[in-house]
């Protein structure tokens, strides 16, 4: 058993925007093509804090086939395991924690076990700057509102500089003043240049830019999203804030009609309204398979990835295959029983 830590992932993920991107693509190319398996994420929720959950996402990501991909890695399976307890923020811990473990397809033995919450993030933000990218107004985007100031949004911004080297400034809001001025100071550290404002209300933070990010703890619908600019992209990264009149009004691009339409989101909100799922536009997955789809000047356009588990294992063996070259992590032999003689 290799284990690899946060440290470890982070080592090898941070700098690699692109090649994280590329993994990303690469699993939303292979899903739309049917060489994965992808059950439902299982929910584990207690009743004493209905805030408070830990998600099962097991998944299998296949081999390229007749897709055509000749960078394609081997086949591979796993399970991501990870909690959010949003509490944990006003005692100094992460809202989120996660492991990640990777089978061999060989034997089916657990053989990686990897932190996951560093890969979750990152895996976030890229599937969320690759729909900004793919779906790209015309004119460059030179701006970005992020709703909610924490870890996930942080990432998003550095993978937005990434694949849009014309991004310029940022516009920040939380709830917590606090978290937003810091927030800036992170950015003012971590990515110069990038000019930085923190709106006192969300109404102006959604009227700055026509890209917007909503990384938020909220479990139910309460952004009005009215203020935004005709064109606007709503990266919907936290799936509930967004009341289903928005969503029946918008072009909805998701990553898995499926898996989205469930627990509560703000498009399963709508499902439940209208009684069917017609207002989902397409799947990132297909757009990057038959090419660039134009943005709607005139609409709000809604990116809502439910987040696939294939995603994690894309970057999980990113991570495994980089550490091992350099030499990363520590080998337990003996982890599993010993074969029976």
């Amino acid at each position: 058993m290799l284990i690899l830590t946060a440290g470890q992932v982070r080592q090898v993920l941070d700098g690699a925007e692109q090649q994280v991107v590329e993994a990303v693509s690469r699993a939303y190319r292979l899903h739309a093509a049917g060489r994965t398996v992808l059950p439902h994420s299982l929910f584990l929720r207690f009743p004493e804090e209905a805030r408070n959950r830990i998600i099962a996402l097991p998944a299998y990501l296949g081999d390229a086939g007749d897709a055509g991909d000749t960078g394609a890695r081997q086949p591979v399976a796993g399970v991501k395991w990870i909690s959010s307890f949003p509490g944990n923020t006003a005692v100094g811990l992460e809202r989120a924690s996660a492991v990640i473990v990777l089978n061999s397809m060989r034997t089916g033995h657990p053989d990686v076990l990897l932190e996951g919450s560093v890969i979750s993030a990152r895996r976030t933000a890229a599937s969320a700057a690759l729909a900004a990218a793919t779906l790209a107004p015309r004119e460059p985007q030179t701006g970005v509102t992020l709703i909610g100031c924490g870890v996930i949004n942080f990432q998003v911004l550095v993978f937005l500089r990434a694949l849009l080297p014309e991004l310029a400034e940022v516009t920040l809001f939380d709830l917590d003043p606090a978290r937003a001025r810091a927030f800036a100071e992170r950015c003012a550290a971590r990515l110069p240049g990038l000019r930085t404002a923190i709106a006192e209300r969300s109404e102006d933070a959604l009227a700055a830019h026509r890209l917007v990010s909503l990384a938020t703890t909220a479990a139910t619908p309460h952004l009005d999203p009215s203020p935004c600019p005709p064109g606007t992209l709503l990266l919907h990264l936290s799936l509930r804030d967004l009341a289903p009149e928005t969503i029946l009004s918008s072009v909805n691009i998701v990553d898995d009609g499926d898996h989205v339409c469930r627990e509560s989101t703000s498009l399963h909100l709508a499902e439940q309204q209208a009684g069917h799922r017609d207002f989902i536009a397409d799947s990132i997955g297909a757009i990057l398979t038959g090419g660039r789809r134009e943005r709607d000047p005139e609409a709000l356009t809604v990116f809502s990835p439910f987040g696939l588990g294939v995603l994690d294992l894309a970057v999980a063996d990113l991570v495994r295959h980089r550490a091992q070259e350099q030499g990363l992590g520590t080998d337990v032999p003996d982890f599993l029983p010993a074969p029976a003689q």
